[in-house]
C-alpha cells in the first residue's frame, strides 16, 4: 500500500519543513537565481524544486542538500536555517525600504492646523 509522506508526519515537523522551504525559496530569490536554474544545476526536476520549496516532507534530504549547494555552493543547512547569507541581509534591507507618495492637496489641507 503506498503511504503519502505528508500524512505520517506530525504538525510540527511539517510546519519545520514548510518554513525550511520558505527560507530556501526566499535564498534563491535573494541570489537572484531562477527555480529552473537552480533545480538543473542539482541535478533535480523543476518539480521535485517546487516540491522543496512547498516543504514537502516527500524530498530526500539529498536532494535538499543539493538544492541549497546549487543555490549557494558551499552552503550548509546551519547557513540556511540561521538565515547568515549576506544576500539576504540585502532583501531584506530593500524589503524595509518602502515608497512614501505625497499627500494629496486635500490631505495637506486635512492636516494644516
Amino acid at each position: 500500500m503506498k503511504v503519502r509522506q505528508n500524512s505520517t508526519l506530525t504538525a510540527e515537523i511539517s510546519e519545520q519543513l514548510r518554513l525550511q522551504g520558505r527560507q530556501l525559496a526566499r535564498l534563491r530569490h535573494a541570489r537572484r537565481v531562477k527555480q529552473i536554474d537552480a533545480a538543473l544545476r542539482a541535478g533535480l526536476s523543476r518539480n521535485t524544486a517546487y516540491r522543496i520549496e512547498r516543504g514537502d516532507g516527500g524530498v530526500a534530504i539529498g536532494q535538499v542538500l543539493r538544492y541549497l549547494d546549487a543555490i549557494v555552493p558551499g552552503a550548509t543547512l546551519k547557513d540556511l536555517l540561521t538565515e547568515s547569507d549576506p544576500s539576504l541581509v540585502t532583501l531584506q534591507t530593500k524589503e524595509a525600504t518602502k515608497r512614501v507618495r505625497n499627500l494629496t492637496l486635500a490631505e495637506r489641507q486635512e492636516l494644516d492646523f
